[in-house]
């Protein structure tokens, strides 16, 4: 390999290594700062949103679609507490420019029985962060999201869209051990 392209690759490792990852956060990530009945996820969440998005260690993103199911919550108390954490902490939303592209993706998903229909939501969620390419999608829904059988069905058919960004799909637990 020539010194040249020993440089190249050096320079762009530096630059890659200096750059804040970027994670997308689906609602179940919000709501378990408030989960009573899940005290160890809670504890994890509050850790991931005080000791790393606060800080800004992670470029942090939710999308309308966050919103969206914080609104159908009929818990008035528990929404408001909700949508203030969209406002006290530095998350930035995700721009939809693609509405069609997303939802065309999210239906694919559920085609391929990967998400269940009922959970559209979970399929949007993906879709933003995947059309978007935001590597990290944050979740604490194992049973739909967060497994490896499901990520693995999920980069199926993104290669079949010609998505070929890195895309993870992880829990809170893993962003909070972090050696910068």
């Amino acid at each position: 390999m020539g010194a040249l392209l020993r440089g190249l690759l050096r320079n762009d490792i530096e630059i890659n290594m200096n750059k804040r990852i970027q994670i997308y956060l689906d609602t179940s990530v919000i709501n378990f700062l408030f989960a009573d009945d899940a005290p160890e996820n809670k504890a994890v969440t509050i850790e991931l949103f005080d000791n790393f998005i606060k800080t800004g260690i992670y470029e942090t993103y939710i999308s309308d679609f966050v919103i969206d199911e914080i609104e159908q919550t009929t818990n008035e108390e528990k929404r408001k507490k909700l949508i203030g954490v969209t406002q006290t902490y530095s998350l930035e939303f995700v721009e939809l420019n693609n509405e069609k592209e997303i939802q065309e993706l999210a239906q694919q998903y559920m085609e391929a029985k990967i998400i269940p229909e009922k959970k559209y939501m979970d399929a949007l969620h993906v879709a933003v962060a995947v059309t978007k390419q935001i590597p990290y999608l944050v979740s604490w829904n194992y049973k739909h999201l967060a497994n490896i059988n499901k990520e693995q069905q999920i980069r199926i058919i993104n290669m079949r869209n010609h998505y070929l960004s890195e895309f993870r799909i992880i829990t809170p637990l893993e962003l909070i051990y972090y050696a910068g």
